[in-house]
């Protein structure tokens, strides 16, 4: 019966990774498409002003910063962060228990 809690607890790690990859290519995805429409709505309409660069740029950090998060490269953000966290919240919550008591 545990055993099946826990293969279930994997199960939904797992799925919540794949989601967020999934939406990080998604995002990629779209980041690309836009921009090449952006660029040559650009160049026919207006070929001596150039703005195209300003939603490539910013929007192009925020595709790293998403894919940052999401393969973990962020200290940050990781599991390793949140759950270093975690461990510190209940250990402070332990410690002012023991005072009270």
């Amino acid at each position: 019966m545990e055993s099946n809690h826990i293969e279930e607890e994997r199960y939904d790690r797992a799925r919540k990774r794949m989601v967020e990859i999934k939406g990080f290519y998604e995002n990629l995805r779209s980041y690309i498409m836009v921009n090449f429409l952006l660029i040559a709505i650009n160049l026919i309409t207006s070929p001596n002003h150039l703005w195209f660069y300003w939603p490539l740029l910013w929007w192009g950090a925020g595709v790293v910063f998403h894919g940052l998060k999401v393969f973990n490269y962020m200290p940050f953000f990781g599991k390793d962060w949140e759950e270093r966290k975690i461990k510190e919240f209940m250990e402070k919550e332990e410690q002012t228990k023991k005072i009270w008591e």
